[in-house]
């Protein structure tokens, strides 16, 4: 159950300030709670607080930040069930996936605890020349200092876990604004690291409103800036972001080729999951499918069918797949990018119907290239069938996307595999799989539109310090 009110995090404290954001719950559309709200004044103290923190974190031996990894990952555990129904609630995400990402919200706690005591330097030869006899180099990685952390509504718990366990394992106090629309998996991680001995400031979690949070982008006080989310609001912040380091997990429209020597029985599953997996809410679901001429008619009968008969419902039900959009106007956006590619004459092979926030998961062929539908990122449970001839040709129609995220390839030739990795303009290729799988310790970003640099444990650690060079020189 959920409870009744949620405070917000000031400076390591709860505070229930407010009842000012109501949380929905995403399939009945009713209230299901309430949580504080931070105004720009609260913000001001997260960051002055976060700030003053700064000193006693780079005091921590990793041993000390290790420890508190690990008992976030030991209150998780106990708190799974409690976790995957917030999830499910507040994201309107099928119950299976919620436990799934909590899962995975473990997972990346742990590996920050394991890479909290691996933070290496190295020594360097500096004895390259006459004038450098007798000196040795030695650098260090230091915390880079106050990170402001933004985090979307579709990965609630885990993607803000990517900022928050790197940020802890490193010593990098933090402000976290989650997503208003889903908030509250954020404020439960808020809630067990209020139990630890982190320094007074060194974290807060502050749903709030847009006034004021011009304040996460701006404020010269934080270092580094990692945002997820749209490109548009992405970019426009990388733009006022100052001097400060930005990280961008941005947008994308993730293509999946299926080649000739294909199983096909495993494509087909593996692709329906990556297509329509938590509605198509990932910046990395499948949304472009292009298939091998030879086997496109039966690839087309099977998905089709498949795609038909997934289960729509309460994603409190065991058996949903397909739960509701996060908003009515984002299923009615989306609704309208598939009837005006229908208009345009592509060919609606299943769903294409909606009620409320709720959309069938749809199938569609011979889309426009201009389309909204496939040019631009979906975020829904929609995808789209061509066909190739040429694999050379299929590479150039995954590259033809303003994003660049991840992209699937489905062949068992190592030498295309490793064309597809060599030609194709994205962060990651997964071969025999689709682009929307992700495990939490793998360098993860994209190019293009997608965004700047990378997540994953040990590269956003780097993201998060500094080298520090320290030359000795030896009197001869």
């Amino acid at each position: 159950m959920l409870a009744k009110a949620y405070p917000y995090y000031l400076a390591n404290e709860a505070v229930f300030a407010n009842q000012d954001l109501a949380v929905t719950n995403k399939y009945t559309n009713e209230v299901a709670t309430h949580t504080a709200l931070a105004d720009a004044k609260v913000i001001d103290q997260a960051i002055a607080a976060a700030a003053a923190s700064q000193p006693l974190l780079n005091k921590m031996a990793p041993y000390e930040r290790q420890n508190i990894l690990n008992h976030c990952v030991k209150r998780f555990e106990e708190r799974f069930d409690e976790l995957a129904h917030a999830l499910c609630i507040e994201a309107g995400k099928p119950i299976k996936d919620s436990r799934g990402e909590v899962t995975r919200l473990i997972d990346t706690f742990r590996i920050a605890a394991e890479e909290s005591v691996r933070m290496h330097g190295e020594v360097i030869n500096l004895e390259i020349t006459p004038r450098a006899k007798g000196y040795t180099g030695m650098y260090k990685r230091v915390p880079i200092g106050p990170c402001s952390f933004i985090s979307p509504f579709n990965f609630p718990l885990n993607l803000a876990a990517h900022k928050v366990a790197p940020a802890i394992a490193t010593g990098c106090a933090f402000v976290l604004k989650p997503a208003s629309r889903t908030p509250l998996g954020a404020l439960i991680i808020g809630e067990v690291l209020a139990e630890t001995d982190l320094p007074k400031g060194a974290f807060s979690i502050l749903p709030c409103s847009r006034d004021g949070a011009d304040l996460f982008t701006t404020d010269e006080r934080f270092k580094l800036l990692s945002f997820t989310g749209s490109p548009q609001v992405g970019w426009e912040l990388k733009a006022k972001a100052g001097k400060k380091p930005v990280i961008l997990e941005l947008g994308g429209n993730a293509a999946c080729v299926v080649d000739a020597d294909t199983d096909l029985n495993d494509a087909i599953e593996r692709i329906v999951f990556g297509a329509y997996y938590q509605s198509g809410q990932s910046c990395i679901s499948v949304q472009r499918v292009i298939v091998h001429e030879s086997i496109y008619a039966e690839f087309k009968q099977r998905y089709t069918d498949k795609v038909a008969n997934l289960v729509h419902g309460d994603p409190l039900n065991e058996d949903t797949f397909i739960g509701p959009m996060i908003s009515e106007s984002e299923a009615s956006r989306l609704d309208t990018w598939i009837q005006d590619a229908v208009g345009a004459g592509a060919s609606l092979l299943c769903g294409g119907k909606r009620e409320g926030n709720m959309l069938q998961a749809t199938l569609l062929e011979n889309v426009p290239n201009d389309a909204a539908i496939n040019t631009e990122e979906a975020f829904g449970p929609v995808s789209i069938i061509s066909s190739f001839s040429d694999f050379d040709e299929a590479l150039k129609e995954v590259n033809n996307s303003q994003f660049g995220l991840q992209a699937g390839v489905f062949t068992r030739d190592i030498y295309k595999a490793h064309q597809a990795w060599n030609e194709l303009d994205v962060g990651g290729v997964v071969i025999g799989d689709v682009p929307s799988w992700r495990v939490d310790n793998m360098p993860y970003g994209g190019v293009k539109e997608s965004g700047l640099g990378r997540e994953g444990i040990t590269f956003a650690m780097e993201d998060m310090t500094e080298i520090r060079l320290m030359v000795l020189r030896t009197p001869s």
